[in-house]
């Protein structure tokens, strides 16, 4: 079987086995053989993932899944938060194209291992993963499964629920506390895009001095004194106004459509002008202060789905959307404005994926971005 085909379905109600129904019903009959799963859960949902995923499992004959919990979750032209809801698609993929990652550091370093031939072979160089944002070495994680491909593409996001016993992943078997998902073949085209939610707020910057994630000086020049000319007179005035509003931009080395990663500032020290930012500093790496915007999120989310149209060439088949939990309502509407956008550019077909608290493209971890995948027909 050398084509793809997928098959999606989106469910609400008052518990698990409702849910279970409510999708089983959905998608059935199941695709003629639907080899892999994908399943997101809501947040007041997540205490019943593995309930939620055995069910699917004897009603559709589907061993392998992948998925996680989010803060909210996406489907075709449709947001959902804080009600019971999964959303689920059936993947009928060509033979032996994809193997599942298991989480864990030796037990990934026995899946590559054990595969090395077939990701040779198979021209493996995709991954959809989702990591706990629990654990401080998930970016470690990320980059060093893109080098393992050799040059690997990584999409996907970490895990988003309001209580962190219940951040769990599917990769076959549940996990939690670290990297897991599924590796496709070549044989299985897929294009991705990543959209940002800031705008720079003025020029690069170059870090002169740091220690750790304290940012002592920019361009020879005390950090707070820079921070406070970008950011301007009114902000600058009163520094406690800009918590959520003023982040730090990291440029991403290489990247042609200027990349940046959106991190925390984390604490302002007035006496001694220093800043705190979200992550670990390099001196002489350029940073830059950006603002969260939703009219230029708007804006640079349509740039991104135009430029998707063009590279699809109308061969869309599905997508999976992962989104940073403070977009979607928080920036967008309440009404699924993010989602009805991807619907009004590029049409309607099998989407799902969820709000994460944190995304991953590339070789990166990002925050307050977006991420779409789709899978191309012949």
């Amino acid at each position: 079987m050398n084509s793809t085909s997928f098959k999606a379905a989106c469910a609400t109600g008052q518990d698990w086995e409702d849910i279970t129904g409510q999708l089983r019903t959905a998608l059935a009959p199941e695709p003629n053989g639907a080899s892999l799963g994908l399943l997101y859960v809501s947040d007041p949902m997540a205490p019943y993932l593995n309930n939620l995923l055995e069910a699917l499992r004897q009603s559709t004959g589907v061993r392998d899944w992948v998925g996680t919990v989010g803060s909210g979750i996406c489907y075709s032209g449709r947001e959902i938060y804080d009600e019971p809801a999964a959303v689920a698609m059936l993947a009928t993929l060509p033979e032996d194209s994809y193997r599942l990652v298991p989480a864990g550091i030796d037990s990934l370093s026995d899946m590559l291992n054990e595969n090395r031939n077939w990701i040779a072979e198979h021209a493996v160089h995709f991954g959809i993963v989702h990591g706990d944002p629990r654990n401080t070495h998930i970016p470690q994680l990320i980059e060093t499964l893109s080098a393992e491909l050799n040059p690997g593409f990584l999409v996907g996001g970490l895990s988003s629920a309001s209580d962190d016993h219940y951040l769990q992943q599917i990769a076959g078997d549940l996990y939690s506390e670290g990297l897991s998902g599924v590796l496709l073949s070549s044989a299985v085209p897929v294009i991705s895009g990543l959209t940002q939610g800031c705008t720079p707020l003025a020029g690069k910057h170059t870090i002169t001095r740091s220690e750790g994630n304290l940012l002592a000086e920019l361009d020879g020049r005390p950090a707070l004194d820079v921070f406070k000319e970008d950011v301007g007179e009114v902000l600058s005035k009163d520094l406690s106004r800009v918590a959520g509003y003023i982040f730090a931009g990291l440029p991403v080395p290489g990247s042609d459509t200027g990349d940046y990663l959106v991190r925390n500032l984390i604490g302002i020290d007035p006496r001694e002008k220093l800043l705190a930012i979200g992550d670990i500093l390099e001196d002489d790496a350029p940073i830059m202060f950006c603002r969260r915007d939703g009219e230029t999120a708007r804006e640079d989310m349509l740039r991104m789905l135009r430029d998707l149209h063009k590279r699809a060439g109308g061969r869309i088949k599905a997508g999976l959307y992962y989104s940073c939990l403070g977009r979607g309502r928080n920036q967008f509407g309440d009404n699924s404005e993010e989602l009805k956008m991807i619907s009004a550019e590029l049409g309607d077909f099998p989407l799902v994926g969820f709000f994460a608290n944190g995304e991953i493209s590339h070789n990166l971890l990002y925050g307050y971005t977006g991420v779409l995948t789709l899978f191309l027909g012949d």
